[in-house]
């Protein structure tokens, strides 16, 4: 049965379908982010990282935390909290905003990247690079204003883990926010 013979409304409903299927694009930065919006205390769900070490053993984890101010024209101050094997541990950096990408960088503390690849501002994914000396890696952190997430926010973290190749390397925090409460504002 050719197209010709389907009702009408339903090639419209078939191309429509046809178009709406997922692109396997690399996920960009946003350059129209809010950053006074996307600042603020943030819960990290999830963690992707092609990295060994990156996270402790599975008895050690507990969620992390994301604390991001705006700190003058161009910069953002960052305060992670993750739990490592000696205990919770957090980390502030000042990062300076790149002069031609939408990307947030301090080469000196280790930083080579922080972008918001995607936001609704109570949910969104975080691509963090990290390396000095030629070495590097990456990182997704699933960032959410409350202790748990929507199934479009977790579907859309896994598809840029797909997309990014860090599938392997994905884990979801348990529920424990004793470490992510030490960065309470």
């Amino acid at each position: 049965m050719g197209l010709g013979r389907l009702p009408p409304g339903l090639v419209l409903a078939l191309v429509l379908a046809a178009g709406a299927q997922p692109q396997e694009q690399r996920p960009r930065e946003s350059h129209n982010l809010n950053w006074n919006k996307f600042s603020g205390f943030w819960y990290i769900l999830a963690i992707a990282s092609d990295a060994r070490g990156f996270l402790p053993g599975r008895d050690a984890r507990k969620l992390g935390a994301a604390a991001v101010q705006v700190h003058g024209v161009g910069r953002l101050r960052v305060v992670l909290a993750f739990p490592r094997s000696q205990g919770c541990r957090s980390h502030t950096v000042i990062l300076r905003k790149d002069g031609k990408k939408a990307v947030f960088r301090n080469p000196l503390k280790g930083v080579a990247g922080f972008r918001v690849l995607t936001t609704d501002y109570s949910s969104g994914v975080v691509d963090l690079r990290l390396g000095r000396a030629g070495r590097g890696a990456k990182a997704l952190l699933l960032f959410s204003r409350q202790n748990e997430t929507t199934f479009p926010s977790w579907r859309k973290f896994v598809d840029i883990c797909e997309i990014r190749e860090l599938t392997r390397g994905a884990t979801v925090l348990p529920k424990d926010a004793s470490c992510a409460h030490t960065i309470l504002p």
